[in-house]
């Protein structure tokens, strides 16, 4: 595996049952990169997100972080080690401002320990100013300072869909898993929403992989592209080479070109 791959997953299996959802599949995304994973409805995608970031045992295969073996590892280990992703449906806490969602993302928080608030107050509290002024700046980088106090139940959905990219921010993770960032966001925020991906991968280097179903937005991020269908990898290779590829148009597209 090239030093230049940080997240691979091979020979991936996942059965419920008698149904297998997942049958095989094998990609790898290196540094840097936006790699974009499509299919129909049932291709195996969400599962595959699911058992990368520790949510879903895999039946069988291997799934490599950084060239570190972390198949099976439970989600809140692989947090730390910088593998974060999001949700189709938006998962913030509604009763809590914009500010608190991320304040709540942030790692090595001491006040979580009862004896630290006890003998260490100054460290907790310097680490708490850190944390308030980094969840600050992520508002400002996404746009969303004007909604720092509001309550993120009451954000629109492409507020909660950037909400949900800031708490990634707030790890700094190494890569980035989106499900479907795009959905239920207007065309105005969808902009949005990828020119904050765009910014993150371009500026700061985030490794980001997505499943999106709009194919605009698959076209203007992603340089690869790998195809699900039946649980099984299909192809994968650029955009353009996607659209053209008559097993995609006719598993994924229904026979018409795109």
């Amino acid at each position: 595996m090239s030093d230049d791959v940080v997240l691979s997953v091979a020979g991936l299996t996942k059965s419920f049952g008698g149904l297998q959802a997942v049958r095989g599949v094998d990609f790898e995304v290196e540094r840097g990169a936006i790699v974009g994973l499509i299919g129909p409805n049932g291709a195996g995608k969400t599962t595959t997100f699911n058992m990368i970031a520790g949510e879903l045992p895999p039946t069988t295969g291997k799934i490599t972080l950084l060239g570190e073996d972390i198949t099976g590892q439970r989600t809140d280990t692989l947090y730390h080690k910088g593998l974060m992703r999001t949700f189709q449906l938006s998962h913030e806490y509604a009763r809590m401002t914009a500010l608190e969602n991320l304040m709540v993302a942030a790692p090595n928080q001491t006040g979580e320990s009862i004896w630290s608030t006890w003998f260490a107050g100054k460290s907790v509290r310097r680490r708490d100013a850190e944390v308030i002024d980094l969840a600050r700046d992520t508002l400002e980088f996404l746009g969303l300072t004007h909604v720092g106090e509001e309550l993120a139940g009451n954000l629109s959905g492409g507020q909660k869909k950037l909400l949900e990219i800031g708490r990634t921010m707030m790890n700094d993770s190494k890569v980035v898993l989106l499900d479907e960032p795009g959905a239920g966001v207007n065309p105005t925020l969808m902009r949005k929403v990828a020119e904050m991906i765009e910014q993150l991968n371009e500026e700061r280097g985030y490794t980001f992989c997505i499943i999106e179903h709009d194919m605009d937005m698959i076209a203007r991020l992603c340089g690869k592209v790998v195809v699900l269908a039946e649980g099984q990898v299909l192809m994968e290779g650029t955009m353009d080479q996607v659209r053209n590829d008559t097993r995609v148009i006719d598993a994924y597209f229904g026979g018409e070109v795109v």
